[in-house]
């Protein structure tokens, strides 16, 4: 195994959309895919040669339950070739109050990259402020960006390149819309996101937007946000951290992303969630299961793209 602590240049952390512009966004898409088509070929004998990061070891750190990044990231580590170790903050001395640099700087010298998810954002921050290994933000109360990027991909497997065309937002202006607001700039598509004003994107977003002229739309009549729209996204009303769920449902119940909703998005319009979904809640059972959900794909597209990040934090892309 390479030695962390004989890393030389600059660490790639991905800490945020904003970390990475949009030819290197377009670079980990292209990249995912490829890793995607790959895979595909295993089906039909094609022997799985291609172990980029054999030897490399990613610890996963997840202060919350997972599914999807869990799995993800760790089958996808396995499929590059290398080996994974699963962590929680409770089984670490975080757990008995030693900092998040001092830890940082001992992970630097055990394993070659890491990846938490943890809600705190400030802390994933100072991760890797002090981390001489790469620091990947599996996600956070303000971001979201490996899902994001799963995403992205999906849409242009579905409609091709997203620049220059128009996605909506549904709902809470959480975490992963943050991250969507941020990849319309980056990659220079129209995003229009309608939510209640309780919970609408942060002032420092938006201003960030503005100053980076990107053309995001903030409103809060959720038909008028998907009109013409070729993608439709939605996430659930209450995450991991909310409190006073009552009051969260009856400021988003209208919402909910269902047919009569989605009949206002552009012929062909896609729906997509991050999962896990509340059926019946932001989105119907019809248009999760209907013909215009790239849900499954977009937790398929996880898998390949986290390949690409690990690639491109360690080097190798």
């Amino acid at each position: 195994m390479n030695s962390p602590a004989n890393l030389v240049g600059t660490v790639r952390h991905f800490l945020d959309i904003t970390d990475v512009d949009g030819t290197t966004l377009a670079k980990l898409i292209a990249e995912a895919r490829r890793r995607k088509a790959a895979r595909k070929g295993l089906a039909h004998g094609v022997p799985d040669a291609d172990k980029p990061l054999e030897g490399r070891v990613l610890a996963m750190i997840f202060d919350k339950q997972s599914t999807r990044t869990r799995i993800s990231f760790d089958v996808g580590m396995r499929q590059l070739g290398g080996t994974t170790i699963m962590l929680t903050g409770s089984e670490m001395q975080l757990a008995r109050e030693e900092t998040i640099a001092d830890t940082a700087r001992v992970l630097s010298r055990y394993v070659d990259a890491v990846m938490i998810r943890l809600l705190d954002h400030e802390m994933v921050q100072d991760l890797a402020a002090n981390a001489g290994i790469p620091v990947i933000n599996g996600l956070t109360k303000l971001s979201h960006p490996c899902q994001v990027l799963a995403d992205l991909m999906t849409f242009e497997e579905r409609k091709g390149p997203i620049k220059g065309r128009v996605v909506a937002w549904s709902g809470d202006s959480n975490n992963v819309c943050a991250s969507w607001i941020q990849a319309a700039v980056q990659m220079g598509f129209t995003l229009r996101v309608a939510s209640p004003p309780e919970l609408s994107a942060r002032p420092v977003l938006r201003h960030w937007v503005k100053a980076n002229g990107g053309d995001v739309h903030f409103g809060t009549d959720p038909e008028k946000a998907v009109a013409g729209a070729e993608c439709v996204v939605s996430d659930a009303w209450v995450s991991m951290g909310d409190e006073d769920s009552t009051k969260r449902h009856n400021l988003l119940k209208a919402y909910q992303v269902n047919a009569r909703l989605m009949s206002r998005a552009a012929e062909g319009a896609i729906f997509m969630h991050c999962l896990p979904a509340h059926r019946g809640e932001e989105v119907t059972d019809d248009v999760i299961d209907g013909s215009q959900s790239a849900v499954w794909d977009e937790a398929e597209n996880r898998l390949h793209a986290q390949k690409a990040i690990l690639m491109w934090c360690l080097g190798k892309l």
